[in-house]
């Protein structure tokens, strides 16, 4: 199975509007963070995105990625939803809708900002097209069967939000998490490859910091950790430097290999 980073950069993205700080000037293409959303792939070539952030388009035309099976939305907030016009490309030439699964209230959120998206009375004039999917809300603890690939939704608080985290396989991907609690640690424990966000060094309301993300990941126990939702706090050079054998920075275009 394959995991690809499309964006791996905090809400902002980085570099940031307006900032002229030593990140946001960095010549390396791993300091150039869209925003956060990811791409599993098994061996079988089913494809699953996880979220769809507002560079969607632009991420998927740099990965060479032109379709997937399902979609994973985490949560409601305009940096995981705010690209989802752009699975308009993927529902082309009679293509199904596409089965977007997610927390209730978030496919709620969903719906209300692209109602064409899942109106099946909202017909496209002759020559025209528009996206097409299917909201399926799932709960905590629930398996989804997506041809060979099988997901588990895994609740996180983000704040006074609720949030999906995904066991997919030997992979387990957490963002926007304040905290991992017992119940969500016992269902990714075991799991080899971890993704998990760390917005910066400061503690942050909402978010774990890098040094929680550190501690998560040890109490998980994950071979290899992805840290994900990243601001222009540190490069990626410095913060790899930083951390812990077994834990390293993503950026966008990475790609891993998980074992099933």
């Amino acid at each position: 199975m394959k995991l690809t980073f499309l964006g791996t950069g905090t809400s902002f993205g980085v570099p940031q509007i307006g900032c002229s700080c030593a990140v946001c000037r960095s010549p390396d293409p791993r300091d150039r963070r869209t925003r956060s959303g990811a791409v599993v792939e098994s061996d079988g070539g089913t494809r699953l995105l996880i979220d769809a952030p507002p560079e969607l388009r632009l991420q998927l035309l740099a990965t060479g990625i032109s379709r997937v099976d399902a979609v994973f939305i985490t949560h409601d907030h305009a940096d995981h939803t705010h690209g989802l016009d752009d699975i308009r490309a993927l529902t082309l030439h009679g293509a199904p809708a596409l089965p977007i699964y997610g927390p209730s209230e978030a496919l709620d959120g969903v719906v209300r900002k692209f109602p064409y998206v899942f109106d099946g009375s909202v017909q496209p004039l002759p020559g025209t097209s528009k996206p097409e999917g299917v909201a399926r809300p799932i709960e905590p603890g629930m398996v989804v069967h997506v041809r060979d690939l099988s997901i588990e939704a895994v609740a996180v608080p983000h704040g006074p939000l609720r949030v999906f985290g995904y066991r997919i396989g030997g992979l387990a991907y957490i963002t926007d998490a304040k905290a991992v609690p017992a119940a969500a640690l016992e269902r990714l424990r075991g799991a080899p490859v971890l993704v998990l966000n760390a917005l910066r060094r400061s503690p942050h309301p909402t978010h774990l910091s890098v040094q929680d993300a550190i501690a998560v990941s040890a109490e998980i126990g994950a071979a290899r950790t992805f840290l994900t939702h990243l601001t222009h706090d540190q490069s990626h050079t410095q913060l790899a430097a930083q951390l812990p054998p077994g834990i390293e920075p993503a950026y966008d275009g990475l790609e891993v290999e998980v074992p099933t």
